[in-house]
């Protein structure tokens, strides 16, 4: 499991694979979501602009990441 450090919340789900490199730029990021490739907390999520709070678990690529506040 992977930490992601955010430093405020909400922010959005594809801007999270975007800056943390998970994904190679913004526009992969709302298409691997819109795919449904990415689970949130247990579910497939297809909202780009989904609103990310500390505690959250992404999956993508059978790898999890954990977001929390520093």
């Amino acid at each position: 499991m992977h930490i992601i450090t955010i430093n405020f919340e909400p922010v959005e789900l594809f801007k999270i694979l975007k800056f943390e490199s998970i994904v190679g730029s913004g526009g992969e990021a709302k298409k691997r979501i819109a795919e449904g490739l990415v689970s949130v907390n247990g579910e497939v999520e297809t909202r780009k602009s989904r609103k990310m709070m500390s505690g959250d678990m992404i999956e993508f690529e059978k790898r999890h990441y954990e977001l929390k506040l520093p």
